[in-house]
């Protein structure tokens, strides 16, 4: 059974998850009307995963014998100044959800609810390479300036480590 304080910080990081999913999807928008078709699938695969970690959560809180709750989610901006500001913002997102993992973290190891500290390693994990990827991708914007993001658009999804899947 779920320990209930670990619930509820669970089911608050399936608001996080879902928020996420939608943060980048308008990200993904922006880049595409902008002509920035790598940046966009860039954001359109980080999309669907941030919502494949909410549809992580939501089962592992029913399986354990809670009950995960969707929220509505607060609408994301929708207007970026440019590239690098737009991954600048990534950037300080995934902190905030690294952030929170790891206060979920100290919840389980509070309440001694060992099982759900070892499943949540898997975020943990995961926070470190979104971080890094974001981190990555920050470095090169930076050797680029404000001009010559043809390239780095055509590059970016080699960035990723895999590509997103078909839309089609």
């Amino acid at each position: 059974m779920l320990n209930k304080k670990v619930e509820k910080k669970l089911v608050e990081q399936i608001e996080k998850e879902g928020y996420s999913s939608s943060l980048y999807l308008a990200m993904a928008t922006w880049a595409e009307c902008n002509g920035l078709e790598g940046v966009a699938g860039w954001m359109y695969a980080q999309s669907d995963e941030e919502r494949m970690h909410m549809l992580k959560i939501v089962k592992y809180v029913n399986e354990r014998g809670g009950q995960a709750v969707i929220s509505g989610f607060d609408k994301p901006p929708a207007d970026f100044k440019n590239v690098k500001t737009l991954f600048e913002q990534v950037f300080a997102h995934e902190q905030k959800v690294t952030a929170s993992i790891n206060d979920i973290v100290e919840v389980c190891l509070n309440e001694k609810d060992f099982t759900t500290h070892n499943w949540l390693q898997w975020f943990v994990n995961e926070q470190i390479e979104e971080e890094a990827s974001v981190s990555a991708i920050l470095d090169k914007l930076k050797l680029l300036g404000d001009q010559n993001l043809y390239m780095f658009d055509r590059d970016i999804m080699g960035m990723r480590g895999q590509q997103p899947a078909s839309l089609e």
